[in-house]
């Protein structure tokens, strides 16, 4: 049998796993409405083609096909492709056979290290506040710069809780860590500096946000989700 190919073929993606690529793309096809042919006519590439980019798991095209693919689509090559963000949960259907495996506290670290974007949970007036935070950990503490009268500012002298997902809806797959600890308030002008140099975040919020807080962790538990199917 002839192999499919694609005179745009090139290297294929860094990271994309066989099998992930086709359920994408027909998840996004169908989430836009099109049909096999109605996408391949805008992506200027044979229907036939696309048949077997979306039924042949160990297919693995190059980026100047998905790129076309990409936009034929309304979407962009790193969600085409899977990768990385901080997006919270969609509206895709979940898995009917989830499988949950607990994490330990180095992997749960380790995944932290990965994301920028968490969400810390505050005491509010009418319970509880969760809003997101630009973030760093720097010796295992969560730590992140806020403004005094911000809901982030009520974490200070507080028990909190720190929490850092990603979900993948196409393939209903995931992980989320939570952290519980105590909130502070970093003072010391040498720890400050310290903080300064090592963070590699700034708030996307804007605005002068010189406060640094610390959640220092009490427990930090993790799981991850991949679907059985």
């Amino acid at each position: 049998m002839t192999k499919q190919t694609s005179p745009n073929l090139v290297s294929p993606v860094e990271g994309l796993r066989p099998g992930d690529l086709g359920r994408r793309l027909a998840r996004r096809r169908a989430e836009a409405g099109l049909t096999l042919h109605e996408t391949a006519a805008r992506a200027g590439v044979p229907p036939s083609y696309l048949q077997y980019l979306e039924e042949c798991p160990t297919a693995l095209p190059g980026t100047g096909v998905l790129r076309k693919l990409a936009g034929s689509l309304g979407t962009s090559l790193n969600e085409l492709t899977g990768g990385r963000a901080d997006l919270p949960a969609g509206l895709g259907q979940a898995a009917r056979a989830p499988v949950f495996v607990e994490l330990s506290v180095q992997e749960c670290l380790a995944l932290l290290s990965t994301h920028g974007v968490g969400r810390v949970a505050v005491p509010d007036i009418s319970g509880l506040a969760v809003v997101p935070v630009n973030y760093s950990v720097v010796d295992d503490a969560i730590v992140f710069r806020t403004a005094p009268g911000t809901t982030p500012w009520r974490a200070v002298d507080t028990q909190v809780a720190f929490e850092v997902d990603h979900v993948d809806d196409a393939l209903s797959q995931g992980w989320s860590v939570l952290v519980r600890g105590h909130a502070r308030a970093v003072t010391d002008p040498d720890a400050v500096s310290r903080l300064e140099g090592q963070a590699y975040s700034t708030p996307w919020v804007g605005g002068r946000r010189d406060v640094w807080v610390s959640i220092e962790p009490l427990s930090t538990t993790g799981r991850r989700i991949v679907s059985s199917l």
